[in-house]
This record gives structure tokens, sequence and C-alpha cells, in this order.
């Protein structure tokens, strides 16, 4: 029923409703399993770099959430636009974090200057 709102608001092609409904529930089950894996991994290795994964994790998972809401017509398109587009900024400084704390690899660390 909710569904006919967004379907109602133009921006949702009627046909393809329940082909998005089905993608977006299976996107919000798919970043809820990788969240909840690392967690298990942060608890494993309690590291800021895997704490900030699991953030990142858990941002995806907040944002296929908003996308749910999107199309059962419980956020508005503003809202949907302005946090999506924000957590995947959010997102990319998160990783790009981690990954320049990373340091260098163990690999290049190991060689020589004339390697």
């Amino acid at each position: 029923m909710v569904l006919a709102l967004s379907v109602a608001d133009g921006w949702l092609d009627p046909q393809l409703a329940p082909v998005l409904v089905a993608i977006i529930i299976l996107a919000v089950i798919g970043t809820t399993v990788l969240f909840v894996i690392g967690l298990i991994a942060y608890f494993r290795r309690r590291t800021a770099r895997y704490v900030l994964i699991t953030v990142v994790l858990g941002i995806l998972v907040v944002r296929s959430v908003i996308g749910l809401g999107t199309v059962l017509g419980l956020t508005p398109m503003t809202i949907h636009h302005l946090m999506e587009h924000g957590f995947d900024f959010l997102i990319a400084v998160l990783l790009l974090y981690v990954v320049y704390r990373s340091g260098p690899s163990s690999r290049s660390a190991s060689r020589g200057p004339h390697d």
C-alpha cells in the first residue's frame, strides 16, 4: 500500500517497483551480513583499522535502509539524495583514511632501496 505512494510520485515505474524492492531488500540483507562479519573481525582484532571498516559497513547498511524507505514512500527524495550522497563521500573518506594509515606494505618495506 505504501509502495503505491512512491509509484504515484512518478519517479518509480510500476512494473519495476517489485524488482527494485527485491534488489534493495537483498542489499539490506547483504550489507547487514557484511556488517556483522565486520563486527566479528573487529572484536577479534580490536584495532582502529577494523573499527573504521566496520563503521563503513554500518554506513552501507544505513544507505540500503534509506533506499528502501524511499521506495516505500517513508523517506522523501530530497533526504534520500542528501543522505546517500553524503554517505558516499563519508565512505570514500574513511576508506582512503584506512588505506593511508596502513602505511607501506610489508613487501615493499622489506625491500632495499636498490631492489
